[in-house]
């Protein structure tokens, strides 16, 4: 995916009376079993869900989660619910934050087996998957907000596409952000996703969670951003590969290139390298640490880390804002004035 073009962006003017805490994107890869096709990482989505309400504050004075899934589970007959606790105790406000998925094993199939990503709506084969994409994706980002709900998190799904965004040659073109906004104003969470969209020349491509979440950041401006992925952060090539690095810090400087503050390595002109699976029509870590510069490059700090681990939960609790601790393991990607 292209970096977010905004030369004549149509976005819809937001205020906001509370400023955004964080804006966390929960990455496919982390939250999917990436080669089961549709399977959620259930331990780990249910890890991070407890971890941003730990993070956010979010719950009853009492410390006592009141869940807010009061939908029908699998092998019950009834629908239980914490109603009467609601009546009696006043629930907390957690931080403002927002939510940004990626599809993992959800939509990537379906997409690139259709060439959603290319464009053609006016294809057969293309429309059928783009629909049989927006099935899968917001199928996903409904059982991420069940998730979240049931640890007490107000989460509210928004799809990209409902919500009148829309590209031009795979950049954002419009993006209403009033929906979010008076979602965060009244104590909500939004919940966005990766997702299938129109484009005015293509007629149709994926928006990926990575170009949303940069487009969120420069017009709404949080404290931090933190990305939860499947592996510690960045490195200078695949993790896979025997003897790589973990690149701990990032500078990004005002023309938007980047350079490795630490570790010092030994080609410090190396390009880092990255791939990306072959059902992946998003663009992969490539896409991820393009965004993240681009978010760094507004003065906003992001940190990349390993989903539903200590480091994490450090990360989303706003313990890096500082100097990096030394026994912290992810990418923190800053702005730097040098």
């Amino acid at each position: 995916m292209e970096e977010t073009n905004t030369k004549d962006l149509q976005s819809a003017s937001v205020s906001l009376t509370k400023q955004i805490r964080c804006i966390v994107k929960l990455g496919g890869a982390a939250i999917t079993c990436k080669n089961e096709l549709e399977t959620i990482n259930e331990a780990n989505l249910k890890t991070v869900s407890s971890q941003l309400r730990q993070s956010m504050a979010t719950g009853s004075p009492s410390g006592e989660v009141l869940g807010m899934d009061w939908s029908k589970q699998p092998g019950e007959s009834e629908i239980s619910s914490a109603i009467l606790d609601f009546e009696h105790r006043p629930v907390a406000d957690p931080s403002p934050f927002i939510v940004v998925h990626g599809a993992g094993s959800f939509g990537h199939f379906q997409a690139s087996k259709s060439g959603v990503h290319k464009g053609g709506l006016y294809q057969p084969l293309v429309k059928a998957g783009f629909v049989a994409t927006r099935i899968s994706v917001t199928k996903l980002n409904l059982e991420i907000v069940r998730a979240l709900a049931r640890e007490g998190i107000p989460s509210i799904g928004m799809s990209p596409f409902s919500c009148g965004w829309s590209t031009r040659e795979r950049n954002i073109a419009s993006a209403d952000l009033s929906a979010v906004a008076k979602a965060i104003e009244s104590g909500l969470v939004p919940v966005l996703h990766g997702d299938a969209v129109l484009d005015e020349l293509l007629d149709c491509t994926i928006l990926s969670g990575d170009v949303i979440i940069s487009h969120l950041a420069a017009h709404l401006k949080p404290n931090f951003v933190v990305f939860l992925t499947d592996v510690f952060g960045v490195y200078d090539r695949p993790p896979s590969v025997p003897n790589a690095v973990l690149l701990r810090e990032i500078a990004v400087a005002k023309d938007g290139s980047w350079s490795i503050v630490s570790p010092t390595l030994e080609n410090m002109n190396k390009q880092v390298e990255t791939k990306a699976a072959a059902h992946d029509t998003t663009g992969g870590m490539l896409t991820k640490i393009s965004e993240a510069a681009a978010i760094a490059k507004l003065g906003i700090d992001v940190y990349i880390v390993k989903a539903a681990t200590t480091d994490a939960l450090r990360a989303l609790s706003g313990e890096l804002k500082g100097s990096i601790p030394d026994d912290w393991l992810g990418t923190a990607i800053r702005f730097s004035n040098e």
